[in-house]
């Protein structure tokens, strides 16, 4: 698997919803290259953290409002210069206090926020309600923007005072935790830089910002094509709050020109934290013993952050019947995916649109899948085929339905690169061969997949769907069921990429939007019992959200499972262990 998926993009940003942006830009001088050398953790060595895994190529702008702004600056990313209102902690699933002190609900319609009293821009100026105000209204003016959607579920959004905002909910389609989401991944902006701009601005996205003004505690210091560098900003306002700083005096982020490259240098020590898939990372500390590690010290290493899926294509002939779809799910074998394409840092994928880990695991019921689900099981996927649905197998080992219809030929996609989805999509096909089934891989450019997914456009693919937020697991469950706001194949969709219709699924989700607790858990049981009834999607893996690991040669402190002193995260909450790094020795 490889993690840059294109010259110019990850995966990790497209699956933020990113696309290409335009090259050119001018480079600063020398940066602190000499710190990357490894060897000793003194000097300026000892005070440099190395990040790495979020920037494959030169940054073209530092604009937050653009999706390929150079790290961190595009949105959801970590929080170094620009800060959200509340960071999510995937640990717990609670939003951690940023820019905002308190979040509130005065009533089922109303979400009130309190800012924190004492918070600057890095120009000095304070960070006031009328900052968040016209951030967020950002959507209206300028819907390009990352966060166009957020009137969706807000209908409007006012400075009650200089340091109070108000949010009313959309009353015909309240939905709390896609605003709450939206709340934790939007970085405020200052008006004072921001409404000038766009007054002589069209398309605001594009505007090229190169000295980025947030309120977080460290400051572009220079880049190239080589890194990005930043530097502590000691009068950042939140060391009042926290009463104390991140530790670290730097932070650089070499910019490597494929993953081999950055395994080496982390390996090496010469970077110390990093969002980057390694193969089989255990053998760095089990055979090499090299100072490293992960959230667990054992498989699955890492916490899982969203469900990579097997799409289907339902309106495709033979597709288009549930009972083919769930002869499938049972014909494919996920251990072999978990073990071979994810390195095992999944468990083998269960029937179900919710994380069966972590803070969606109270959602999970275990029963539920087991009566009403799939797992590998060839015998069954041949007993619905021959028994159920009167399926014979053609002298090609292909099953035929009673009405000629062949299981095949059919295509799984994914995008080239993707190496670790292109293993998975091989298991799919291997498995469901044995099975009766004739399906075959391709594999094209990402931005050819895309359009070809979104437009429905394709047969099957292994494809993203919402993550773990404060809005899951009902955005999942939208993305994978949902027929709401879908165009019929053609033109692009940008969920429920398989055209899936069930009239009981959308007051199901409008339910659950509201749910909290026990009453949450029994509508989503509900909804997941539609799923594995249909099989629209097949969950062929666990990733995390962000893959993490670190080399304690130079930095200790990094949080884990045995001590978990912050959530083993970049974005949101995951600012949190920057503050109890310690250096490994004194410079």
């Amino acid at each position: 698997m490889t993690e840059k998926s294109a010259p110019q993009t990850t995966r990790r940003q497209f699956l933020a919803g990113v696309s290409l942006a335009g090259a050119g830009a001018a480079f600063g001088g020398t940066l602190l290259t000499g710190c990357g050398s490894g060897g000793s953790a003194g000097g300026k060595r000892g005070k440099t953290l190395f990040v790495a895994g979020f920037q494959w190529s030169p940054p073209t702008t530092f604009n937050p409002l653009n999706p390929n702004a150079g790290w961190p600056t595009a949105q959801d990313n970590m929080q170094l210069v620009f800060e959200t209102l509340f960071g999510f902690n995937l640990l717990n699933g609670k939003l951690e206090p940023q820019l905002g002190s308190k979040l509130t609900a005065p009533d089922d319609h109303t979400l009130q926020v309190a800012l924190q009293p004492k918070a600057t821009w890095q120009d000095g100026k304070p960070v006031t309600a009328d900052d968040v105000v016209y951030t967020l209204e950002l959507a209206k003016s300028h819907p390009e923007v990352p966060f166009g959607a957020f009137f969706e579920y807000a209908k409007s959004v006012t400075a009650t005072d200089p340091h109070t905002v108000t949010i009313e909910l959309d009353a015909k389609q309240p939905n709390p935790g896609m605003v709450k989401s939206s709340l934790a991944t939007v970085y405020i902006m200052p008006k004072h830089i921001w409404a000038p701009i766009e007054q002589k601005t069209k398309q605001l996205s594009e505007y090229p910002v190169t000295k980025p003004v947030g309120s977080g505690p460290y400051q572009l210091d220079k880049y190239s094509a080589s890194q990005l560098a930043y530097t502590r900003n000691d009068k950042y306002w939140g060391k009042a709050v926290r009463g104390k700083l991140p530790v670290p005096q730097y932070l650089v982020h070499p910019i490597f020109k494929d993953n081999s490259a950055g395994n080496l240098a982390f390996e090496r020590g010469e970077v110390d934290v990093m969002q980057q898939f390694t193969p089989e990372i255990w053998k760095m500390w089990q055979d090499k013993h090299e100072p490293v590690g992960t959230w667990y010290d054992k498989a699955p290493y890492q916490v899982p952050g969203s469900i990579p899926m097997l799409v289907v294509n339902t309106t495709k002939k033979g597709l288009d019947n549930p009972k083919v779809r769930r002869a499938l799910a049972f014909a494919i074998d996920y251990a072999r995916i978990a073990k071979t394409a994810m390195s095992q840092y999944s468990d083998p994928a269960q029937s179900s649109v919710i994380l069966p880990r972590g803070v969606e695991e109270q959602y999970f019921d275990a029963q539920n899948v087991a009566q009403h689900g799939w797992k590998y099981d060839p015998a069954q996927a041949r007993s619905i085929l021959e028994n159920e649905l009167g399926a014979k197998k053609g002298s090609d080992g292909v099953y035929r339905l009673p009405d000629g219809t062949r299981l095949g030929p059919w295509s799984a996609q994914t995008p080239t690169g993707w190496s670790d989805w292109q293993t998975a999509l091989q298991v799919v096909a291997e498995s469901t061969k044995a099975a009766g089934f004739d399906i075959s891989t391709k594999f094209p450019q990402q931005a050819q997949t895309t359009t070809a997914v979104q437009n429905g456009n394709f047969d099957l693919a292994c494809w993203y769907v919402a993550g773990v937020s404060a809005a899951s697991p009902w955005q999942r469950f939208r993305d994978v069921l949902d027929s709401r706001g879908v165009s019929k194949p053609g033109t692009s969709a940008f969920y429920n990429y398989g055209r899936f219709h069930d009239s009981r699924v959308a007051p199901l989700l409008d339910k659950a939007a509201t749910q909290t607790g026990d009453a949450a858990k029994q509508t989503y049981g509900e909804l997941d019992r539609i799923f594995m009834a249909n099989a629209p999607m097949i969950p062929l893996v666990y990733r995390p959200l962000d893959f993490y690991e670190f080399n304690t040669k130079t930095w200790s402190g990094f949080p884990t499972a045995k001590h978990p002193t912050g959530p083993p995260q970049f974005r949101g909450a995951g600012i949190d262990w920057l503050y109890d790094l310690k250096p490994t020795t004194k410079s």
